[in-house]
């Protein structure tokens, strides 16, 4: 089958692969444009431009989807399937209806929830026990199509947004070429959202990284972890701002106020919470400071227990 593939980050490139190593024709690939990065600034090519490359797949860059040229380019290419996996960009109807087949979506949740763009981080950060992956029929509507597959998977309490991002890419890339041969064959079954069930996950700011110790350790733990890398959960710790990076929940108690520090020493930190609950700062890193376990930054920034 000749495919159309559209994405960008390293989430999109199991899946990418998967379409290849199922012997499929990808006549080309469509990601974002070359971004600075680093200090020196240097472009640096999307994670699915090199792996494009590196199989020798025609790579499209277009800055604008609406003014006619990618919709030609497009029609030059003749795809069967468009297949998208984080792209970031909304495609316009002219190319949702082009391809014979349509376009499908490889979405990093069990939809209808979750719709938007950041919903790994959204599971983690709701306590979620439970995520997935949807392969959808896309339409105008951001995350409404039909779905053609889906796959569910547990979340363990101390897993990471990183850690589940790559199960998540994966179980993608495993899903993704059986729902293309059922819609090749036909037998595909289209499924509606439930539309009384539809949740967002709104893209992530740096108004979600204050930590607030009156909230229980479990919540803070899961903002921790849902944070990662960016925008990370920042507290201040004698006075110094400080990004969180991992964190434990102890079984054990205090009757201190939350926010105090119930002791600094080679374990790391431990913080009081809200009703009485405990956690322990593991991996922080100070502003002006190079990310470290916190037994390490104690040891040149020594914090008093409360």
């Amino acid at each position: 089958m000749r495919i159309l593939f559209m994405g960008t980050p390293d989430f999109a490139v199991p899946s990418l692969e998967a379409l290849l190593a199922a012997g499929h024709q990808v006549v080309g690939v469509f990601t974002q444009p070359d971004k600075p990065k680093n200090r020196g600034m240097k472009l640096q090519p999307p994670p699915v431009k090199v792996c494009a490359l590196a199989h020798d797949i025609p790579v499209f860059q277009p800055t604008k989807l609406r003014d006619g040229t990618a919709l030609a380019q497009i029609q030059e290419l003749a795809p069967d399937l468009i297949v998208v996996a984080a792209y970031g960009r909304i495609l316009p109807q002219e190319i949702l209806d082009y391809p014979r087949l349509g376009c499908i979506n490889v979405h990093s949740s069990l939809l209808p929830k979750y719709r938007g763009s950041a919903p790994i981080h959204w599971a983690i950060l709701n306590g979620d026990q439970e995520s997935g992956v949807t392969i959808m029929k896309m339409v105008l509507a951001l995350d409404a199509g039909d779905i053609l597959a889906q796959q569910a998977t547990p979340i363990d309490p101390d897993e990471t947004v990183e850690n589940l991002h790559d199960r998540l890419a994966d179980l993608g890339a495993q899903l993704l070429p059986e729902t293309v041969e059922k819609l090749a064959n036909g037998t595909a079954v289209a499924i509606p959202q439930a539309e009384d069930q539809v949740t967002l996950a709104p893209m992530l700011s740096r108004a979600l990284s204050p930590m607030d110790w009156t909230r229980p350790a479990r919540a803070l733990h899961n903002q921790v972890r849902g944070l990662i890398p960016w925008p990370a959960a920042v507290t201040e710790l004698n006075g110094t701002r400080c990004k969180v990076f991992s964190t434990t929940v102890l079984e054990e108690t205090t009757g201190k106020a939350p926010g105090c520090v119930v002791a600094a020493g080679k374990k790391g930190l431990k913080i009081a919470c809200g009703g009485g609950t405990v956690l322990q700062i593991n991996e922080l890193q100070a502003d002006g400071g190079k990310r470290l376990k916190a037994a390490d930054y104690l040891r040149g920034h020594p914090i008093p227990v409360d």
